[in-house]
Parts: C-alpha cells; sequence; structure tokens
C-alpha cells in the first residue's frame, strides 16, 4: 500500500528546535536600523519546526525511496551509471583538495595544479590527444565546447562552413548542441547493419561542412568499423571530426579517438572514470584535441615550468571562458584517483569487461525480445519491444513492470531508429549473478506482456508512487508547494 510521506511543513510542530544555542553576548542593532523599511518582512518566516532526530529520520527515509548505483543494478543505456568506489570519495575530501578555494596563489596549490597537469598527461595518453581541458562540467557542455573551437578554427583560416553532419543515431545532445552553436545540422542516415551510411555521408560533405559529430561505438552499440574512410572522407572535406565520449567505456585500453582520425573529443569523467552520476551533477566534460585545435581552447590551461605549475591565460586565439574558474575540480580527483587506482591494463579490463557483460546479457535476451541488429556489440545493445507491442504492450509499460522487482529500467525509445527501442548497458562492474537475475525478471516480464498484458500495462504496483500522468504532469507541473495542497 503507498503512503504518502509527510513534508516537513506538515510534521512542524511549534517550539521544536534541532539546535542550541547560547545566548548572543555582542550587542545587535534591531533590524530596523539595518534595513529599510521596503526590504523588511511585514509577516514572520513560515518555517517548519522540527527537532534534530525528525529531520535526520524524514531525511533519511527519503532517500531510501530513491534509486541509485549503490543501492540496485543502473542498466541505462549510452549513460555508464556504474559503481563508484568509495575511495575516489576519500581522495576529493582531503583537505588540501576539498578546502582549496579557486582564488588562492599560485604557490599554495601546487598539489591540485600537480593533479590537473597529471591527469590531462593521463587522458591524453587514454584519447590520442594533444591537449586538454576540464573547465566543461557535463557532456553536452564538453559538445558546445568543442563546437565552439570547431567555429573558431574555421574562421581563423577564413572559411564560412556552417553545416555539421550528425548520423540519425546520435545521442539528442549532438544535433541540438550543433543548432545552439550557431550550425545548421544535416542528418545522415544508419545504414542496414546499424553503422553510418558512408555513401550518404559522402554526398552530403562539401566546403561549407564544419565537422562531423560521432560516437564511436554509436548509440546502438556497434563500432563503426569504416571509421577511417569515414575520418579520410570529413578531412578531405575540409572538415573536422568530433567524437562523443559517452560509449568510451567500450573501448579504453583498445582503440583512442586520436588514432580514429578525431580532432576533438568530450569525456565524460562523471560515466567512464566513475564518479558519480546523475541527479543533476556535478559532472564534468573534459574535452581534448589535437594540436591543430590548441590554440583555441578555454583559459586557463596548466602548464610547467622547471619551477612550479602555473595557470595560463597567455592565448589569445582562445574561445575564452566556458564555466567560471576551472570546472569542477573534486570530479577530476574523483577520476584521477580511480585512473591511478586502475592502471593501464585495469582500464583496459574495464572494456573488456563491459564488453563480455553486455554481449552475454544480449545473448540471454534476444529471444524474448526483437534484437534489430543480431551482431556482436560492445558495452551496449538495443532491443526492441515491437512483439509485445502487438499485445498492446509498449517499451514504457516494460520499463516500468522493472520497478516493480526492483531494477532501475534501462533507456527507452532511444536511439530513434529504432521502434519500441530498450536500450541497455550493464557496465563491467555488474556480476554475472545480477546479470541472470535481471534477465530472469525480463523474461518473466516478456511472458506477462504474452499472457497477462494488462498486469505490464498498468505497472508499477510496489513503488511509492504510481503510474503518473504523464500528458499532464508535462503541461500542468506542480512545482511548488502550498499549505493549501495539502
Amino acid at each position: 500500500m503507498r503512503k504518502h510521506k509527510e513534508l516537513l511543513f506538515e510534521m512542524g510542530r511549534a517550539g521544536r528546535r534541532g539546535y542550541s544555542l547560547p545566548a548572543c553576548d555582542v550587542p545587535v542593532k534591531p533590524v530596523s536600523e539595518l534595513l529599510p523599511a521596503s526590504m523588511q518582512r511585514k509577516l514572520p518566516l513560515d518555517l517548519p519546526e522540527l527537532s534534530e532526530g525528525e529531520v535526520m529520520r524524514h531525511y533519511t527515509a527519503l532517500s531510501t525511496r530513491n534509486h541509485g548505483v549503490d543501492s540496485g543494478f543502473y542498466p541505462l543505456g549510452s549513460c555508464t551509471m556504474k559503481y563508484n568506489p568509495k575511495v575516489n570519495e576519500e581522495a576529493a575530501a582531503l583537505a588540501g583538495f576539498a578546502f582549496a578555494h579557486p582564488c588562492q596563489d599560485e604557490s599554495t596549490v601546487q598539489g591540485a595544479l600537480e593533479l590537473l597537469f597529471k591527469a590531462e598527461e593521463s587522458l591524453k595518453e587514454i584519447t590520442g590527444m594533444d591537449r586538454i581541458t576540464f573547465q566543461p562540467v557535463a557532456g553536452a557542455h564538453g559538445e558546445l565546447t568543442g563546437l565552439m573551437m570547431i567555429g573558431a578554427y574555421h574562421r581563423s583560416r577564413n572559411e564560412n562552413r556552417n553545416k555539421v553532419l550528425v548520423p540519425d543515431s546520435a545521442h539528442g545532445t549532438n544535433p541540438a548542441t550543433a543548432a545552439m552553436a550557431g550550425f545548421e545540422v544535416v542528418q545522415i542516415p544508419s545504414d542496414d547493419r546499424g553503422l553510418v551510411d558512408i555513401r550518404a555521408l559522402k554526398e552530403a560533405l562539401g566546403s561549407d561542412t564544419a565537422a562531423l559529430m560521432l560516437t564511436n561505438p554509436n548509440t546502438l552499440g556497434l563500432f563503426e568499423e569504416e571509421i577511417l574512410e569515414i575520418a579520410a572522407a570529413v578531412h578531405e572535406a575540409g572538415g573536422l571530426l568530433y567524437y562523443d565520449g559517452a560509449n568510451l567505456n567500450a573501448v579504453m585500453g583498445y582503440a583512442r579517438p586520436g588514432d580514429m582520425g578525431f580532432d576533438v573529443v568530450h569525456l565524460n569523467l562523471h560515466k567512464t572514470f566513475s564518479t558519480p552520476h546523475g541527479g543533476g551533477g556535478p559532472g564534468s566534460g573534459t574535452v581534448g584535441v589535437k594540436e591543430k585545435l590548441v590554440p583555441f581552447l578555454p583559459l586557463p590551461l596548466v602548464g610547467r615550468n622547471e619551477e612550479r605549475y602555473y595557470f595560463d591565460y597567455d592565448r589569445p586565439a582562445s574561445i575564452g571562458k566556458i564555466h567560471s574558474f576551472h570546472g569542477n575540480f573534486g570530479v577530476v580527483v574523483k577520476a584521477y584517483t580511480y585512473i591511478c587506482m586502475m592502471g593501464s591494463s585495469g582500464l583496459k579490463q574495464v572494456s573488456a569487461d563491459a564488453v563480455l557483460n553486455a554481449n552475454y546479457l544480449m545473448s540471454r535476451l534476444k529471444s524474448s525480445y526483437n534484437l534489430p541488429y543480431d551482431r556482436l556489440c560492445k558495452h551496449e545493445f538495443v532491443l526492441s519491444a515491437r512483439e509485445q507491442k502487438k499485445n498492446g504492450v509498449s517499451a514504457s509499460d516494460i520499463a516500468k513492470a522493472l520497478l516493480d522487482f526492483g531494477y532501475h529500467p534501462p533507456t527507452v525509445y532511444f536511439p530513434l531508429v529504432v521502434e519500441e527501442a530498450l536500450m541497455i548497458e550493464p557496465t563491467e562492474t555488474e556480476s554475472k549473478e545480477t546479470l541472470d537475475s535481471f534477465a530472469g525478471v525480463m523474461e518473466k516480464i516478456a511472458c506477462l506482456a504474452r499472457d497477462n498484458p494488462a498486469r505490464v500495462k498498468e505497472a508499477p504496483h510496489t513503488t511509492v508512487v504510481g503510474r503518473l500522468d504523464e500528458v499532464r504532469a508535462a503541461r500542468q507541473p506542480r512545482v511548488r508547494w502550498r499549505r493549501s495542497d495539502s
């Protein structure tokens, strides 16, 4: 039975306190002397009054209603929602990192600058890029940074290139970011193998092509086998290649974007390199570039001479700052901790295990669901619920039914090239037992969709909140609580 959880405003009782402070022994002027009358409250703040214990229990209870990587399997496709080692948190909490201020003099934060420098060196080796900026704070922010640099590069050559090519299976942020950056988006179709249609790509290339945005492996979990031919064609046309690094988890240690021919790459440190992901942040959309784009990187970069580390602001061609200070530094600390802990062989094993887990799970489920591209995948794969749809059960219904079994749903309805898509990424951190349990639940839901479709269409049944009216929620959202609402 679902039970409404009282809000703090509903729980509060007059006179309860969660703190105890001594009486103030310093003379304090009255508010009337400190603030003009126009800025003074007419009524007292209507804040809830609770004890410390009540507040702690309230938020602890709320936390148990959330699903996260620490509480269960999170097979969200294209997002690498893997377990985050807690040693990363310990490193980021070290006083020298946690209490540093971005405005401190460089001489007082040499350790932090050294970490940024060494993290850059590691990521340069992993990606095959020549310089790295940590300033972008999310993947889409990294995309915008990369496209701004691509635009600056072409302008520096007095070339008016205004089109960005984007495959039809790309992440939705790719065309959105390209449009936001002022480019015209040209969609490139996939071929019958789920890869970029090279013939269509070559026909779209021209003197107005600024870049091709590509994810490799792509969002179907398939490696673009003709990537060298693709890179050569784009470069011959005078364009640049942008690498969406959301799927680097699949090839890390085996293939580098720089060796494939990419000129720009964004990395999701908050995905591939194990820092917490979700809930709106913090993230890090670190961007790496080849030498010809280095002059355009955001300010500042970390430099090193014989005496010290320093911030390099002397970069006249830079696109400027795209975020305050130096990005989400704590995320970089966690990612660098992960890199050091794993080492080169460990990072390579991450990719091997991610690919193994995805192919194992795909082989388990392809008899219960349609598999549009029945080939070896990389770190993720895409099923289709089109057979279940014949009984009225959609991919969304299946996702909601998974909640009844304690699993977070996979990505649904993406990529758009697959009807009733279920995009699943098990990551490398899950055991065979977890994968088998998840596969068993998916098989059970497939049986229910056939034998008792109404049960699946009405899911979830056991969660705190049942099925919502999604159309009303989108058009008439209630984002503010009022006392009358209770």
